[in-house]
């Protein structure tokens, strides 16, 4: 039997503890935040990179047209600023009064204390509170509390957390509305696996929510203050022991994938037609990502290529050394590569299947990819604008020289272009797609039969009911 959810006290008022999650470039828009809004709930804009629009209403292309780097991170910051404020404004409106608009920012995100200052400077009054992860974002409860907004950091372990609240948090407590505990395991996009943790072996979440809930209460902050379960939330039914269970406290629970195939969702139509097609397993947790951490999306073929791109990867040195004595005669210019008779053997091999550029990595590594790929990479790489603080695919990094000092990684991608590209109509098989673990449901789940697709209204009652 469901327990069902009671209505906590947010930013004033009562609203339904369902969080819509926040995600990243364009998945996220004014249209669905600000529908489950009015449905009751706390609806989550996002301002990494958001749209903005012309005066007809149509969405404005973000073009780079400067020369530099750096000065195209300067445009970045202007585009990322005057979207966040018109979706959060559009947002507003729809809500009409009822539940809360948040914003969602990542910290690792290039210029994300620029971008979080200048958007809640023009949106006073409009933005309940700020969502961040992807990094340890230390100067999220200053900013927060400057601006008189709740914070809810997004974090993956009670260790995070403690770190937070000892260094930050603690001198702004009275502003902190709530703590994201988002499962490594089972949330889609970028997470925070630790080295400590083993990628494929997932951890039951319930222990480390109970931990994280001793670490609040050691810092002396009260039950009533929700942590919010996010990653593999499909049924409440599920989460029926975690409802009104003191061990945990008050808890609060996050969707990030359900609301993607919803009428408001700004997705294109084809994302959501492949939404309904995936099967269990078909999420992958991996490491591609050019900011570092883990992230899961769909391995469709763009995931794939990056797979087959790294197994084609041999180690070499750039002298004669242990079993590193034959020659490298594929794929590369000069004479200083050394590498294992294995090697030279497999290189050879993908040489002839039309692999025949060689490309350096940061661990003294060559990954075989095409000319087409080269271009493309290489292509990629110069256009960088600057999109995370530290970008391992381009080596940009949010500093004075710009440089993370390391050399740009082949085995990696520009996420913003590819990011862009789905969320704008791009082929959602040649582009990244982020997705949460439990997206196998939409095709098991008897709500979505016949290829329904639910405005977000019918969603949020139908997550009321425990379905």
């Amino acid at each position: 039997m469901f327990k069902g959810l009671s209505p906590i006290l947010y930013n004033g008022r009562e609203v339904w503890p369902i969080v819509e999650g926040g995600k990243g470039v364009a998945a996220t828009n004014h249209a669905s935040a600000g529908a489950w809004a009015a449905a009751g709930g706390i609806g989550t804009v996002s301002a990494v990179n958001a749209d903005s629009y012309d005066a007809e209403g149509k969405i404005i292309p973000q073009v780079y047209r400067a020369l530099t780097r750096r000065e195209r991170h300067e445009e970045l910051i202007e585009y990322a600023i005057e979207g966040a404020v018109q979706q959060v404004k559009r947002a507003w409106d729809i809500a009409g009064g009822n539940g809360a608009i948040n914003i969602n920012v990542l910290w690792e995100m290039g210029g994300a204390q620029r971008v979080l200052q200048g958007v809640l400077e023009r949106t006073k009054g409009l933005v309940a509170g700020v969502t961040c992860g992807a990094g340890m974002p230390y100067k999220l409860s200053e900013i927060a509390a400057e601006h008189q907004v709740s914070y809810l950091p997004i974090v993956s372990s009670g260790r995070a957390f403690r770190a937070l609240w000892k260094r930050a948090y603690s001198k702004a407590a009275e502003w902190l509305a709530g703590v994201v505990y988002e499962d490594p395991w089972l949330a889609g996009g970028h997470n925070g696996l630790s080295n400590a943790e083993n990628p494929l072996k997932p951890e039951d979440p319930y222990p480390r929510v109970k931990a994280l809930r001793e670490t609040m209460r050691e810092g002396g902050i009260s039950d009533e203050v929700p942590i919010v379960m996010a990653g593999g939330v499909w049924y409440l039914r599920d989460w029926n022991d975690w409802i009104d269970n003191p061990e945990l406290g008050r808890i609060a629970f996050q969707f990030g994938t359900r609301p993607l195939l919803t009428r408001e969702s700004p997705i294109p139509e084809a994302w959501k037609a492949r939404l309904m097609t995936i099967e269990e397993g078909d999420v992958l947790l991996h490491r591609f990502s050019p900011t570092g951490f883990y992230s899961s999306a769909v391995r469709n073929p763009f995931l794939r290529n990056l797979e087959a791109r790294s197994d084609r990867q041999i180690a070499f040195s750039t002298q004669e050394a242990g079993d590193h004595v034959f020659q490298l005669d594929v794929g590369v210019k000069g004479k200083n590569f050394w590498v294992t008779r294995n090697d030279l053997l497999r290189a050879r091999e993908w040489f002839g299947h039309g692999f025949t550029t060689a490309l350096k990595t940061p661990d003294n590594t060559l990954v075989f990819v095409t000319p087409e790929e080269t271009k493309e990479i290489r292509k990629d790489q110069a256009d960088c604008m600057g999109c995370l603080s530290q970008c391992l695919f381009s080596s940009w990094a949010d500093t004075e020289t710009n440089s993370t000092g390391r050399l740009a990684d082949p085995r990696s991608f520009c996420i913003q272009k590819t990011l862009q590209e789905i969320a704008h109509g791009g082929d959602v098989e040649s582009n990244l797609m982020f997705a949460g673990h439990a997206a196998y449901n939409f095709k098991r789940d008897p709500f979505y039969s016949n290829g329904f697709v639910p405005s977000v209204k019918q969603l949020v009652d139908r997550i009321l009911t425990g379905d």
